[in-house]
């Protein structure tokens, strides 16, 4: 069987414009490698409802999985999860666990919080979401379907992925290793690498050239899959076609 696939969806004004750089996506596409549940795609979109919901109906009909980050907070420009009941097209309402939760923490705090309408905002979700906890904020992610609702900021996010990650059924882990070479250049390459590639149809040989100031560059190629044997096989004809190109190879990433 293949292994389940992996949509993230980034949800925010401020990436989009450059005032937030994501910091989610590395950790999500390495996590769910290791589950076995490889990302196939990405997207940031903005806070629009219509684009969030067409969206999110597009993905959830064509990846295992859909992951979001972002747009689940206390204030007015969080409408991830309105937008996510009216995918589904059921209610945005009060959730019962999240609501005890939330209404307990601001209970007791010192001096007590205050549980306004804009806190009640992240215990409301579709109807039927299934809570991801939080264990750094107390507010919680959820999941309803395959798509898989979490916080923005990465410690949050992190901390919600890993009380979500047992809950996800993977496939074998995602493998990978690589060789680089300084001085070979990707045009040198090229047409070997595309004969190695065609040789292990089941693996994703990627190409990535690099340059460093001062020093010249050269060009890594990562070999991806859930078999090491063929993965290491791949890398060895890779390491002897760029000896044969003049360079003199290394395993693993350039340091």
């Amino acid at each position: 069987m293949p292994n389940p696939t992996a949509c993230l969806l980034i949800i925010g004004n401020e990436v989009l414009s450059g005032r937030t750089r994501d910091a989610n996506l590395q950790f999500l596409a390495t996590r769910l490698g290791e589950i076995g549940i490889p990302m196939k795609e990405v997207r940031v979109i903005p806070d629009v409802p219509e684009v969030i919901i067409n969206t999110v109906n597009e993905v959830r009909a064509k990846f295992d999985h859909v992951f979001t980050t972002g747009g689940i907070g206390p204030t007015h420009d969080d409408i991830t999860s309105e937008c996510i009941a009216r995918a589904f097209g059921v209610p945005w309402e009060p959730q019962p666990e999240a609501w005890h939760a939330l209404e307990s923490y601001y209970a007791r705090q010192n001096p007590p919080g205050d549980f306004n309408a804009a806190r009640q905002r992240m215990a409301t979700m579709p109807r039927g979401a299934i809570l991801i906890e939080n264990s750094v904020s107390i507010a919680p992610g959820y999941t309803i379907g395959n798509v898989h609702v979490m916080a923005g900021v990465p410690r949050i996010m992190q901390s919600m992925f890993e009380a979500l990650a047992p809950r996800l059924q993977g496939g074998p882990p995602i493998l990978s290793r690589s060789v680089h070479a300084h001085g070979v250049v990707e045009g040198a390459i090229a047409e070997g690498l595309s004969a190695i590639q065609q040789s292990y149809a089941d693996l994703d040989l990627g190409s990535y050239p690099y340059y460093r100031q001062g020093g010249g560059g050269g060009v890594a190629v990562v070999a991806k899959g859930t078999d090491l044997a063929a993965i290491e096989a791949a890398v060895q004809e890779v390491f002897a076609l760029m000896q044969k190109c003049g360079g003199t190879p290394a395993m693993g990433e350039p340091g």
